[in-house]
C-alpha cells in the first residue's frame, strides 16, 4: 500500500479522530487517469463546442429518411458520431465530478453535458418516428440494400418491436425535452446523500471519536463488537430518519417521473415499460418473486443458525453480516495483494482474460481509496466507445473489498470486451445482463479462497462469506424488487406513499424475508431512503437474475473447461447485438426456466449442510 496511506491509517490509530484523506494525499497510481479520455479540461471544452456546433446537422436529414438507403445510412452515421462524442464528454465529466463532489467546476461540467444530451435528444427526436412511418417492407428492403446498413438491422427490428409505444415526432420531442428535468429527483438525492448529509460522530471499538461515512458504515457492519455495530448503524441511519420527509418527496418524485413516461408511451405499468426496453417479459420478474417467496426457508434457516452461533436472543439488522466464527481472525487485504488474488482466482478464464485484467490494473483504470467528497460505494463506468471503462472503489482492507474488486472488474471486462468487439450501435449491454459477469467473478473468487483455506476456521468463514453473498446479492435484491413493485403499484393506483407507509412496508418486507429469528429495529425501517437503486427504475431484480445466471455459467466453466470459457467470452463480447435472453441462452443459460433461480436456494441449503457438518466435527 502507498506510503502516505499507511501514514493515514497510523494517524487513525494514534489519534482520537480519524479523518478521511484529501485527494492530493493519495499516490497517483491509485487514482484513475482521466487523460485517457481528455488530456485537459480545455480539450473537453473543444469537443463540447464541436457537438454544440454540429447538432444542427440533424436538420439535413429531417423529413428525408424515407427517401433512399443512402440518406438513411448517412443519418445513422452522423447520429453515431454525435453519440460517441457525447458519451466521451459525459464519462470525463462524471468521473471528474465523482472524484470530488465538492468541486463546483466539475459539477457544472456534469450539468452542462446532461443539458447537451437533452438538447441532442430533442433535435434528433425525429429519427425514430420518421423511421416508423416508413412501411415495414420498404424499410427492411432499404436495410438489406447496403452492407453498411445491415449493421443496424437488429436495432431496426427492435424499433419495430416497440412500434406501438412510439409517439409522433412532436410528442417524442416533448419527451426528449423533459429528459433533463426527469433527472432532478435522483440528482438531488445523490448530491444530498453524498455531499451534504452529515452523520453523527460516534465512538469506535476503542472508544475514540470517529467521523461516520458511507464507507465506514459498511466496514462497521463487519466489526465483531456488537455495541459498536449498533452505534454505527444508528448513527448512519439517523440523518435518513431526520430528513425522512425530504427523502420521501424525492422518492415519490422519482416514481412519478417514471410513471409519467410509461403512461406517455401507452404502457400498462411502469414495470412493463422498464422491462420492455430490453425485451424482458414481465413474467420473468413475477416468476422471480413468486419462486423466491416459496423458497425463503434457506434464508430463515441461516438467520436462525446465525442467531444461535452468535448466542443472542434476537438477530438485529446490524448483525446479519458480521462473522459468527470468532476463532478466525480476518486478514487485512491490501489493494496490491488483492489484485494478485483476483488474478489467481480467475486463471480458469485463460490468458486472454488475464491479460486484459492486467492491462486495467497497470494503467490506472481504477480509483481505489476513499477521499474527502469522493462518491461513495463502487461502480464500473460501463462501455464508452473508443475508451476503456473505469472503476471506482473505496478501499478499506477488508475481505469484502477483495470481492468488490472482483465484482467491479467483472463489469469492467464485460464493458471492455463489448467495446473492443462490437460496432458502436451494439457497444453496450442490457442492464438485464449487467450483473452476470460481476457475480460470476465473485463465485470463482470464493471457490479459490475456499480451496486455499488454511484450516476449518477459515473454511467456515469463507462459506459464511458465500452465504452473505447469496443473502445480499440474491435474497436482498429480490426483497428490494418486491418492495419496488409494490410502491409503484400503489402509486399507479392513486395511493399516497407517506413516510409511515414506506417505513411500515419496508419493515414488513424485511421481516418476511428474514423470518422469525430477526427482530427489525426502528432504524432499519428507514433503509429504503438510503438505497440509490430505487432511483434506477426496476434495476435491482437483475442482481438476482444475474446472480442465478452467473452461478449456472460458473458451474459450466468449472465442469467443461475451455469450451465453456469460449462461450463465456462470447457472452462478454456480445454487447447488445441480440436480446439479452438470447445472449444468455447462447452462453448456456435459459432464463425462461425457473431452474437458474431455484438453483441458488438449493446451493444455499448445500452450503448450510456443509457448514453444520464441519461445526459438528470440530
Amino acid at each position: 500500500m502507498l506510503a502516505i496511506f499507511d501514514k493515514h491509517f497510523k494517524f487513525y490509530h494514534d489519534t482520537e479522530i480519524a479523518s478521511v484523506p484529501i485527494r492530493e494525499e493519495i499516490e497517483g497510481k491509485y487514482k484513475w487517469n482521466l487523460s485517457d479520455i481528455y488530456s485537459s479540461d480545455e480539450q473537453w471544452e473543444q469537443d463540447f463546442l464541436w457537438v454544440e456546433t454540429n447538432l444542427n446537422g440533424y436538420n439535413h436529414f429531417a423529413g428525408k429518411l424515407n427517401t433512399n438507403s443512402g440518406t438513411l445510412l448517412a443519418c445513422f452515421k452522423f447520429d453515431d458520431s454525435i453519440g460517441v462524442k457525447l458519451e466521451r464528454l459525459h464519462l470525463y465529466a462524471m468521473l471528474a465530478k465523482d472524484s470530488d463532489l465538492g468541486a463546483n467546476n466539475y459539477q457544472a461540467m456534469d450539468d452542462r453535458i446532461k443539458s447537451l444530451f437533452s438538447k441532442a435528444s430533442a433535435i434528433s427526436s425525429f429519427i425514430k418516428p420518421e423511421i416508423l412511418e416508413i412501411p415495414d417492407d420498404k424499410l427492411l428492403k432499404m436495410i438489406d440494400s447496403l452492407d453498411e446498413l445491415k449493421i443496424y438491422k437488429h436495432k431496426i427490428d427492435d424499433l419495430l418491436r416497440t412500434k406501438s409505444h412510439s409517439l409522433s415526432q412532436p410528442e417524442e420531442q416533448i419527451l426528449a425535452l423533459a429528459g433533463e428535468i426527469s433527472q432532478t429527483p435522483y440528482s438531488t438525492y445523490s448530491m444530498f446523500t453524498n455531499a451534504d448529509l452529515n452523520f453523527p460522530m460516534i465512538a469506535d471499538e476503542q472508544g475514540r471519536d470517529l467521523d461516520m461515512s458511507h464507507a465506514r458504515f459498511y466496514s462497521a457492519m463487519y466489526a465483531r463488537d456488537r455495541e459498536y455495530r449498533e452505534r454505527a448503524f444508528n448513527s448512519y441511519l439517523t440523518p435518513y430518519k431526520d430528513y425522512v420527509n425530504t427523502f420521501t418527496t424525492l422518492f415519490n418524485g422519482n416514481l412519478k417521473v417514471n410513471i409519467f413516461f410509461a403512461k406517455a408511451r401507452k404502457y400498462n405499468s411502469c414495470r412493463e415499460a422498464a422491462l420492455d426496453s430490453n425485451n424482458i417479459p414481465v413474467m420473468v420478474y413475477d416468476n422471480l418473486i413468486r419462486e423466491v417467496n416459496k423458497n425463503l426457508a434457506p434464508l430463515h434457516r441461516w438467520a436462525a443458525l446465525k442467531k444461535n452461533l452468535l448466542g443472542i436472543d434476537n438477530l438485529k439488522p446490524f448483525d446479519v453480516y458480521v462473522t459468527v466464527f470468532n476463532n478466525f481472525q480476518e486478514k487485512s487485504y491490501s489493494f496490491d495483494s488483492s489484485k494478485e488474488i483476483v488474478l489467481e482466482a480467475l486463471k480458469i478464464l485463460g490468458e486472454e482474460y488475464l491479460s486484459s485484467l492486467k492491462l486495467a490494473f497497470d494503467n490506472r483504470w481504477l480509483d481505489v481509496y476513499e477521499t474527502k467528497a469522493k462518491k461513495s460505494g463502487a461502480y464500473s463506468s460501463g462501455t464508452t466507445y473508443g475508451i476503456h471503462p473505469y472503476v471506482l472503489l473505496n478501499w478499506t482492507n477488508l475481505l469484502n473489498d477483495v470481492f468488490t474488486l472482483a465484482h467491479e472488474m467483472g463489469h469492467n471486462m464485460h464493458s471492455y470486451y463489448t467495446g473492443k468487439t462490437q460496432p458502436y450501435p451494439y457497444a453496450n449491454y442490457s442492464i438485464f445482463l449487467a450483473e452476470v459477469a460481476s457475480t460470476f467473478n465473485e463465485s470463482l473468487l470464493l471457490d479459490y479462497l475456499s480451496e486455499n483455506a488454511e484450516d476449518h476456521n477459515e473454511k467456515l468463514y469463507l462459506l459464511e462469506k458465500y452465504l452473505n453473498n447469496i443473502t445480499s446479492t440474491f435474497y436482498r435484491q429480490v426483497m428490494f424488487a418486491e418492495f419496488e413493485m409494490i410502491v409503484y403499484k400503489m402509486t399507479e393506483s392513486g395511493e399516497a406513499l407517506t413516510p409511515d407507509v414506506l417505513c411500515n412496508l419496508y419493515k414488513d418486507m424485511y421481516q418476511k424475508y428474514w423470518g422469525p429469528a430477526v427482530a427489525v429495529c426502528e432504524e432499519e425501517t428507514y433503509t429504503w431512503a438510503r438505497i440509490p437503486h430505487f432511483y434506477y427504475n426496476f434495476y435491482v431484480f437483475q442482481y438476482a437474475t444475474g446472480f442465478a445466471a452467473s452461478e449456472a455459467l460458473a458451474s459450466n466453466v468449472k465442469a467443461n473447461g475451455a469450451t465453456a470459457v469460449e462461450k463465456y467470452l462470447g457472452f462478454l463480447k456480445a454487447g447488445s447485438s441480440d436480446y439479452p435472453i438470447n445472449i444468455l441462452k447462447s452462453a448456456g443459460v435459459d432464463m425462461n426456466s425457473p431452474d437458474p433461480v431455484l438453483a441458488v436456494s438449493t446451493k444455499m441449503n448445500d452450503i448450510l449442510d456443509e457448514m453444520e457438518k464441519i461445526i459438528s466435527n470440530m
